[in-house]
């Protein structure tokens, strides 16, 4: 993995966990949102709403059903701004 990829991923994981407000350590690639850290649906659109300013891209809201996990909002954040 190069070291852009690496810093993006950070930033992404930075951002979903401030919005859950849950420690960094406790999420993992795959760990689910909803059932594993009581993320409501508010919440995920706050994640996406974040990573599209952060990262100057469009998401579509049919993307919020991929993006249960730290994984899925990668895969739908690097489609997005074409990496």
């Amino acid at each position: 993995m190069t070291a852009i990829v690496e810093e993006r991923r950070e930033s992404i994981k930075e951002i979903v966990t401030d919005i859950l407000e849950i420690d960094p350590d406790e999420v993992t690639e795959t760990s689910l949102f909803k059932e594993e850290h009581d993320a409501d649906s508010l919440r995920a659109i706050e994640i996406l709403a974040a990573l599209e300013k952060t990262f100057n891209i469009v998401i579509d809201q049919s993307e919020l059903s991929r993006m249960v996990n730290l994984r899925g909002v990668y895969e739908v954040v690097s489609g997005a701004a074409g990496w």
